[in-house]
């Protein structure tokens, strides 16, 4: 018992002491020209490169553990660096050099009866814990967006990958250390014990906001443990809907790309929901392509009795995130049932209508409530890159304080800015 409470001490302190750290170095940080971050960010890339015999290296020790330990070997894949894959993430901090800087920008400007100027001005969020799993990438990636945005960050990568990510770190820092980038402003927990993890999510006179990124498990254990605002993206139960007098053509190509093309990702469709009215003309090619490309179908009883052979959708189906090339399918009568569906079983992720009629489309916009509402297009869009921001820190489903994918911008705030020449309040 004795021992354990020692333990627990030590690990409070270490996480007082990255936090404090990170917390000086983002008052030092915030201020800073966009060139001087930007000229931090082109190092960086420059030592990843020089680097990347030394990344490969250490790398082998995460994979040789990996293996030992039996993971998956799309597990080992994530894990795994290769000179090409550092070359990417350079490659990854020289886009976000590219990228404009939120930071000081004024977004708002109007003027009071008083001749008060009023405004309101970006400014970053001070210090982001981020959380996650698996792939080494997001250390710099991570780190980079922090950095732009004038946050410091703190980074508890998952232990398969200690090595690469304790590596990549160091580079990064020894960049900073270079510039007048702080550096503190980057952080690696070299701590392996998960109890750490709880320790830092305690700290909310330090760190103001956890960023968890990794499956459903991970982020309800961060969320249930934090006292510090989490940005929370529990799963992608993304839905198409193909409406009455969709073309049956665009709808087939946005079905299997948004089901095909990468289906273990969160932007993936789950779900089709297809009008009673087109079903007969759309599902049984629509299917047929899907079996072809090796997708397994469940269908709801419409769907079963419409097509034979289809396996029989459970309630559960509805709410499964499958990453897997399983697709659910429903008809429905007409689009308010559609939306009715996403309401019940969505994650309000990513949704999209493929439809004719331009006021469908609109009413669609409107009713459903996801991060990312499309017309006539994948599910896949729901991407940063793809969709302009040119980086993410990953994609956020609850509302507050954003929704959808967050780039530079959605890691800052604002604070309002008074412009006055002698005004006193009456």
């Amino acid at each position: 018992m004795k021992t354990t409470a020692v333990k627990k001490d030590a690990l409070k302190e270490e996480a007082i002491r990255l936090a404090k750290q990170a917390k000086a170095a983002a008052r030092r940080l915030a201020p800073l020209s966009s060139e001087e971050k930007n000229r931090a960010l082109r190092l960086m890339a420059e030592k990843l490169e020089a680097q990347s015999a030394f990344l490969v290296e250490e790398n082998k020790k995460d994979l040789e553990g990996a293996r030992h330990a039996g993971v998956s070997t799309a597990l080992l894949d994530r894990i795994a660096l290769n000179p090409s894959r550092v070359q990417a993430m350079a490659k990854g901090l020289r886009d976000i050099v590219a990228l404009p800087d939120p930071v000081h920008e004024i977004v708002k400007m109007w003027r009071r009866p008083n001749g008060l100027q009023v405004g309101k001005m970006r400014i970053p969020l001070g210090v982001i814990g981020i959380i996650y799993e698996a792939r080494p990438n997001v250390t710099a990636d991570a780190a980079a967006l922090c950095l732009k945005s004038g946050n410091a960050v703190i980074l508890r990568g998952g232990s398969e990958a200690h090595s690469s990510n304790q590596a990549i770190g160091e580079i990064l820092r020894q960049a900073c250390a270079e510039t007048r980038v702080p550096q503190n402003a980057v952080q690696i927990v070299q701590v392996k014990d998960h109890a750490l993890v709880n320790e830092l999510l305690q700290l909310e006179d330090y760190i103001d906001l956890i960023i968890p990124r990794g499956g459903e498990e991970l982020i309800r254990a961060v969320v249930s443990h934090s006292r510090i605002p989490v940005i929370k993206h529990y799963k992608g139960v993304c839905h198409v809907y193909v409406d009455e007098g969709a073309s049956l053509e665009m709808a087939e190509r946005i079905c299997m790309n948004a089901k095909v093309q990468r289906p273990s990702v969160c932007n993936a469709m789950e779900t089709l929901l297809v009008h009673e009215a087109i079903a007969p003309k759309f599902l049984p090619a629509m299917i047929t392509m899907f079996k072809a490309a090796r997708v397994e179908i469940r269908g709801c009883q419409k769907t079963c009795a419409l097509i034979p052979g289809i396996t029989r959708a459970t309630e559960a189906d509805w709410t499964t995130e499958y990453l897997d090339l399983i697709l659910s399918v429903r008809i429905v009568k007409d689009m308010d049932e559609a939306i009715d569906h996403i309401e019940r079983y969505g994650s309000e992720h990513t949704e999209t209508i493929v439809t004719s009629n331009y006021g469908k489309s609109r009413e669609f916009i409107d009713r459903v409530n996801s991060s990312a509402v499309m017309v006539n297009a994948s599910t896949r869009f729901n991407d940063g890159g793809e969709l302009g921001l040119g980086a993410e820190i990953g994609i956020s489903t609850s509302k507050i304080h954003a929704f959808g994918p967050m780039g530079l911008e959605e890691l800052t705030t604002t604070k309002f800015v008074v412009l006055g020449d002698g005004q006193i309040r009456e």
